[in-house]
């Protein structure tokens, strides 16, 4: 079988910080050297992360899956989270981007996306010292009114909270814009810092923040029914993002994701036993 090359480029960057020990930061460097380029952001554990200095994950799965289909090579660069859907709709460096995106109305006018191939929640983050108000297991919006909120800049989360504080249940409150933070555990660390007293975060990356801070905890994020009972929980489905000219690319993601997405005798698809082998929960 022909075995397809897999390009990934990536320069690593040592940066000691004050009271901060050894933090490592990865670039890309190198122009296009292969026959598509996709464009994703790390860390986003299970999706991409780094392993051994390679980005892996389930997002690379999906990748690797399509470079293999097509017998084209696809090289996978890091950048920051909120340029990758417009470097896709502009196509000139970048074909696709997979990154946990969100299919939303604003970045369908800009780019095509594949069925979806994973539902999360969105969480909020806090301090076990300084817990919202509950109802039950969950937090609803209307308890984070007037707290100081961040999250990742371009993030779904963030996304979520801008549009409740100009449009939505948080507007009026008195609560302040979101705070636009560089990674979801620079906004955990914000709480810790008491900067933000909460932090919202799509389900998987709150729970994994959690179990590398004790002193945190986080909760799924509801919006509010006539009810307790009837309250319904902030979703969002994630999909791969195509340039709209790349319709043979989109094509094959979408063949790729429909084989990946069936579900086995115990009710659990490809996508499902990666995410949980990318955990380190298998």
């Amino acid at each position: 079988m022909h075995k397809v090359k897999h390009v990934i480029l990536i320069t690593l960057f040592l940066l000691v910080t004050a009271g901060m020990g050894l933090s490592v930061y990865y670039s890309i460097d190198g122009d296009r050297e292969a026959d598509y380029v996709v464009e994703t952001n790390v860390p986003f554990t299970p999706f991409e992360y780094y392993k051994n200095r390679e980005i892996v994950g389930v997002d690379v799965d999906i990748v690797n899956r399509v470079a293999e289909k097509m017998d084209k090579t696809i090289q996978i660069k890091n950048v920051e989270f909120d340029v990758i859907i417009d470097n896709v709709e502009a196509g000139k460096i970048a074909d696709a981007g997979a990154a946990g995106l969100t299919i939303t109305p604003a970045r369908e006018e800009k780019v095509n996306f594949t069925i979806p191939y994973y539902t999360s929640v969105q969480y909020v983050i806090f301090s076990r010292e300084m817990p919202p108000s509950l109802r039950d297991d969950h937090v609803v919006w209307e308890a984070l009114a007037g707290a100081k909120l961040g999250s990742q800049i371009g993030s779904t989360g963030f996304l979520f909270v801008e549009d409740e504080i100009e449009n939505g249940i948080l507007k009026g409150t008195g609560t302040p814009p979101v705070k636009g933070i560089d990674s979801h555990q620079l906004a955990a660390d914000a709480i810790s810092s008491h900067i933000i007293d909460y932090a919202v975060a799509d389900e998987l990356v709150a729970k994994f923040i959690v179990d590398k801070n004790p002193g945190l905890d986080a909760l799924p994020l509801y919006y509010s029914g006539p009810t307790r009972e009837e309250d319904y929980p902030v979703e969002e489905s994630y999909a791969i993002a195509v340039n709209k000219d790349r319709g043979e690319l989109l094509d094959a993601f979408n063949e790729v994701l429909e084989e990946m997405l069936v579900k086995d005798e115990n009710g659990q698809s490809e996508i499902d036993r990666l995410v949980i082998k990318h955990m380190g929960l298998e």
